[in-house]
């Protein structure tokens, strides 16, 4: 599967229909622009303090909250040879940095152009997709394990030709690895790159079809002697001096593919995403949840590195209700931490599995309201499900369902 991969995305181009994230507002010349939006939304939890990818943790005792997601205030500039975009995240939480890059380019080579600055990874088709255009409340558990907040520090570069071939563009980037932290914990850096065409105009019109393959090689530093490889029933333990300040593969491939038609009924669409490879993590402990032992890391791991070959998939479907403003929503994601041990193995005496090697399967339903052209209403409700494992707090399905309703607008 993996070189199937590959092989797409050095020879087979591929589609999207996505609203960038490593954009300006717009490509038209415009002195500064400011944009943005906001999500306000109430969430109840199947039960209190539960670890959870929709919006972030519950409070301990709290099963029920109100919340800021998402406020977003973009600002940019486009001229002749350079944009630049600066964004931020306001809400309960503070305000933090998302974008900050500028992007170079000249009249002369208008299909090439540099980024440089804080932006987000060109991996697949969620990543770069920005959260103010999607119909789902959040991204795939596998994307917000292995890109947490998505953005790195870099440099890309990307080619969109608007003449020759308009429908294609590349990106390539070099990152630090560690995310938005500015403190990169090794000298290596990060390789992301993708391949993109985009076909809006099949069927009369009617049909847009996307799919595509996207790489991501990287290295993150074992502070330790110690790091763990998978043995086909757990993990051994590999002890060697020089084992301190090894680079050990943290390595993505992905493919992905998106169907939209419009019908007499109301526009369809159907994507799909599915990634998998090598990630270093850590094993669970009193204080690091299971789920967030195989994250990505923003600070230099201090315990021992865990090896884990992972693979995660989402479907999405929409339907637009007789072409009203109302659309229905259904999405199923699945992230395997641990490819290579059964539920029923995890945590049995010698393997050295732990919170952190459980599977999770999250089914998604629900309806958005465009109210009108930037408000929109969303109800929507996550089943989310794990098998039961050998572990004490992890023998049965953890009760970690969430529902939550959002308003957002949009400026």
């Amino acid at each position: 599967m993996r070189k199937t991969l590959l092989f797409l995305l050095l020879f087979c181009p591929f589609l999207t229909l996505a609203q960038s994230n490593n954009a300006p507002s717009s490509y038209d010349l415009h002195d500064i622009k400011i944009t943005g939006y906001l999500q306000t939304q109430f969430q109840k939890a199947q039960s209190g303090g539960i670890t959870s990818f929709s919006g972030g943790d519950f409070s301990a005792n709290s099963d029920s909250r109100f919340m800021i997601r998402r406020g977003r205030l973009k600002i940019d500039r486009v001229d002749k040879f350079s944009n630049i975009v600066f964004q931020i995240d306001a809400t309960q939480n503070g305000v933090n940095l998302m974008d900050a890059f500028i992007q170079l380019h000249t009249p002369e080579i208008p299909e090439l152009m540099l980024t440089a600055g804080l932006f987000n990874r060109p991996f697949g088709y969620s990543i770069v997709y920005s959260s103010g255009y999607r119909d789902f409340p959040e991204r795939a558990r596998v994307f917000q394990t292995l890109m947490p907040r998505e953005r790195d520090l870099g440099a890309m570069l990307s080619f969109n030709s608007k003449k020759i071939a308009k429908f294609l563009t590349a990106d390539v980037a070099l990152v630090n690895g560690s995310g938005l932290s500015a403190r990169d914990y090794d000298s290596r850096k990060d390789i992301v790159a993708s391949l993109n065409f985009k076909f809006d105009s099949l069927a009369n019109k009617h049909l847009h079809i996307g799919f595509g393959a996207s790489i991501y090689k990287g290295t993150v530093r074992s502070n330790t002697d110690t790091y763990y490889t998978a043995n086909g029933n757990g993990f051994v333990a590999n002890t060697k001096p020089d084992n301190v300040n090894k680079n050990l593969n943290r390595d993505y491939y992905g493919a992905n593919l998106q169907v939209q038609y419009d019908n007499t009924f109301g526009t369809t669409t159907f994507k799909t995403e599915y990634v998998e490879g090598t990630q270093p993590g850590v094993a669970n402990s009193t204080s690091l949840a299971g789920p967030y032992a195989s994250q990505s890391f923003a600070t230099q791991p201090l315990t021992n590195l865990y090896l884990r070959h992972f693979n995660g998939y989402y479907f999405w479907l929409t339907q637009q209700i007789a072409k009203s403003r109302f659309t229905a929503l259904l999405a199923y994601d699945v992230y395997d931490p641990n490819t290579d041990v059964k539920e029923n193995t995890i945590g049995l005496a010698g393997n050295n599995t732990t919170g952190g090697d459980i599977k999770y399967a999250t089914l998604g339903y629900g309806i958005t309201c465009a109210v009108n052209a930037r408000l929109k209403f969303t109800v929507y409700n996550e089943h989310v499900s794990n098998d039961g494992t050998t572990l004490t707090a992890y023998q049965s399905d953890l009760k970690d369902n969430v529902f939550t309703t959002r308003l957002q607008y949009r400026w």
